[in-house]
């Protein structure tokens, strides 16, 4: 009899030492991906703000010879500004919030971008050292940008993918590990734009 009762104490332990180290490895690896989509985030973050701070300097130049560009210098500030004050909590990149955050930034490029445009009519702010540096920093940076979403959307689905296959699924369940949100092109991007001669 007491020969049965500790085989049997020795296997129930077995099982729970199974079922606790199968929970704990789980637990731990959502943790590690969820911290490295978080620090991803946070890299994204950092590109765009250093977007963001070239821009003051940029108007700064473009005022002093683009003094018709009124209007655009002030869509320019607005739309940074409206950038710059949405902040998104790393622990809850949720879609919907990340897809605000990714409408206020390319309102922002298009405001560039029209800045950017205008500035063809002043040949002698295209040729200010000031403006050409400027210009090849903020390109510089939305090259970033691009590897940067690029690198955040690849951390978030590999966490994604790693939280919703079964039985992980069950861990990521009972401990709120939620499925993060992806940065997805802009709206008219899958359509090719239209060259003329």
């Amino acid at each position: 009899m007491k020969k049965k009762s500790i085989v049997t104490i020795v296997i129930i332990a077995v099982v729970v030492l199974a079922i606790y180290l199968w929970f704990k490895s789980g637990y731990n690896a959502m943790v590690e991906k969820q911290e490295t989509v978080q620090a991803q985030w946070a890299q994204v973050e950092n590109v765009y703000q250093r977007r963001a701070d070239l821009i003051p300097n940029l108007v700064a130049t473009v005022k002093g010879y683009a003094q018709h560009e009124q209007g655009t210098l002030t869509d320019v500030i607005e739309a940074r500004s409206k950038a710059t004050g949405i902040t998104i909590d790393p622990t809850d990149l949720d879609p919907e919030d990340i897809a605000r955050f990714q409408a206020a930034q390319d309102q922002l490029s298009g405001a560039l971008s029209r800045l950017l445009v205008s500035v063809e009519a002043y040949p002698e702010l295209k040729a200010n050292e000031n403006f050409m540096a400027l210009q090849s920093q903020l390109e510089g940076t939305e090259n970033r940008i691009t590897v940067e979403r690029q690198r955040f959307n690849e951390t978030a689905k590999d966490y994604n993918q790693y939280i919703r296959k079964f039985p992980r699924n069950i861990i990521a369940g009972m401990f709120d590990f939620e499925k993060v949100g992806y940065f997805k092109a802009q709206a008219g991007a899958e359509t090719a734009p239209k060259v003329e001669f």
